[in-house]
């Protein structure tokens, strides 16, 4: 079994919420917790790049995963990421042209914080899974669905992910 390296960038999967003025905060990532939780059998290793909304990112962000993936000694990694720029996440890393490696970014519509209303746990499961069955390339996998890097969009009324050609 190969090692499976986890990059966190943040998103909403990673956020907090605060009870008393309702608002969406990063205090840490909820990766390790997760796999705790899940019973994960996986040799995985979690290291965090960054804790920012994606809207928030920019070129030093994206130079940054590229960089990561690039120094990365498993030929297996999963990103988790903010869906509103996954999409473009992944066009910059197909640019990149890395080699030799299956990179997969995933997300949540809800934050794990939210317990049973979130879909991070189901994604993250997800895309450790598939990251293990693809040939070299990029790829999203959202809601048990994968897509190729390129080939994908974010549906912002229906709160999915589909294909495009």
């Amino acid at each position: 079994m190969s090692r499976i390296k986890v990059f966190v960038t943040g998103g909403t999967f990673d956020k907090n919420y605060n009870y008393i003025n309702g608002e969406l905060f990063f205090e840490k990532t909820h990766i390790p917790k997760m796999l705790k939780r899940a019973k994960c059998r996986l040799d995985v290793s979690v290291e965090q790049l960054m804790l920012i909304d994606s809207l928030e990112m920019n070129d030093s962000h994206l130079k940054l995963i590229e960089e990561a993936c690039l120094k990365c000694k498993s030929n297996l990694i999963v990103i988790t990421h903010g869906t509103d720029t996954m999409t473009n996440t992944a066009k910059y890393l197909i640019k990149a042209n890395i080699q030799d490696k299956v990179i997969v970014i995933t997300g949540a519509m809800v934050p794990y914080a939210f317990g049973s209303s979130s879909d991070g746990f189901f994604n993250l499961g997800s895309a450790l899974s598939v990251v293990q069955t693809l040939k070299k390339g990029v790829y999203i996998n959202m809601h048990g669905q994968t897509f190729n890097g390129d080939k994908v969009e974010k549906d912002i009324e229906n709160g999915i992910f589909k294909s495009i050609n």
